[in-house]
């Protein structure tokens, strides 16, 4: 019986068979922290580029928007209610981190349905949990907020920067200055939404794409399936994933989205404003959306100085590119949010990436 590693030895060996160059985009943190993890990058062949992409739900969230919580999050009428890598993210003069230093009241949970029920337990306390994510989060927010109303729960809202994945990677094919000839699709997301939204792609710039799944296996097999498209001049969508991922996603969980949410043109970190890639609370859930129930203005965007975040994402440069990694910006002390988070380009290649700028070799 052949063991994985020989495996991998013969993907390796089919990869580096097919003589063409190639940049390849994965588009999920995960697969950015797994690629890193496992060396994959070094493993290829020279003609064979990985770049991350705007798979970070937490790293594409804007400048302008961080900035809109941390002020929500000053207001002492309330409680804020956040998934723990938010906390880090830096603000343009703060963190929600140094907020709760500062006295206000933010808690971090680990569902939104325990949002909830903190909510039930505290009546007489307005509670806001904050919504980040992309379509693997959306349907269990949009689940909670419909068990709200279900119940009459009248002190709970979300504040929604959720995000979807298909008009970022529009967006990324049609700019001019990212060169991507084929994507390594999310296995989380489109455990959701199928197949569908990249044969949308494929048909207006014939690029291949293919859904991987998160091991060294999977993704060298997604990789190899890449190649031979690009080789043979095809462009398709496939599914390498298949133990989880079905061509027609889950039903279910898009009734829910679609259900609670409706599209909206929202603004990413390093892709500008995308039209309908954000996720925005119904009308009829209303007084569940904690944009409608408390008054915060709009701020300016101010980037944040020197950091290259916005680049990173869209691959336009890698981590060790930016000025500020590995010297000024680490995990200790990051200067932007790819460092923050543990889906982050800049945090995966400062800790699997040997030798990193700034600090000696293991």
């Amino acid at each position: 019986m052949k063991t994985d590693q020989e495996y991998n030895q013969r993907l390796l060996q089919a990869i580096s068979s097919i003589d063409k160059p190639a940049t390849l985009m994965e588009v999920c943190g995960t697969h950015t922290m797994a690629i890193a993890r496992s060396g994959i990058r070094e493993l290829l062949p020279p003609g064979i580029r990985l770049i991350s992409g705007p798979g970070c739900p937490v790293c594409v969230t804007s400048q302008g928007d961080i900035d809109r919580v941390i002020h929500l999050a000053r207001n002492h009428d309330i409680t804020l209610l956040t998934f723990g890598d938010m906390m880090r993210v830096p603000g343009s003069e703060s963190s929600l981190q140094q907020c709760r230093s500062q006295g206000a009241d933010i808690r971090v949970v680990y569902s939104p349905l325990d949002a909830l029920q903190l909510a039930c337990q505290n009546p007489h306390r307005e509670m806001v949990f904050l919504g980040i994510g992309f379509e693997t989060t959306a349907p269990t927010i949009a689940h909670t907020i419909i068990e709200a109303q279900r119940l009459g729960v009248s002190n709970f809202s979300v504040w929604s920067l959720h995000k979807t994945v298909p008009p970022a990677l529009q967006a990324i094919f049609s700019d001019p200055e990212i060169e991507v000839d084929g994507l390594i699709c999310p296995g989380h997301v489109s455990l959701v939404i199928g197949c569908a939204p990249y044969e949308d792609l494929i048909s207006k710039h014939h690029k291949p794409c293919v859904v991987t799944g998160f091991d060294e296996r999977d993704i060298l097999e997604g990789i190899c399936m890449l190649m031979r498209q690009i080789a043979s001049g095809q462009a398709r969508a496939e599914i390498q994933y298949k133990r989880l991922v079905k061509p027609e996603g889950n039903p279910i969980a898009q009734g829910l989205i679609a259900r609670v949410f409706e599209p909206v043109a929202v603004n990413w970190r390093g892709l500008g404003t995308v039209p309908e890639s954000g996720l925005a609370i119904r009308e009829s859930y209303a007084d569940y959306d904690a944009s409608r129930r408390f008054a915060v203005p709009d701020i300016e965007e101010k980037p944040i100085k020197g950091c290259a975040c916005g680049a990173i994402l869209t691959g336009k440069i890698s981590p060790a590119q930016c000025a500020l990694f590995g010297t000024v910006c680490s995990p200790m002390n990051p200067v932007g949010p790819c460092m923050v988070s543990q889906e982050g380009a800049c945090a995966a290649h400062y800790r699997y990436t040997i030798p990193v700028k700034g600090r000696e070799s293991k």
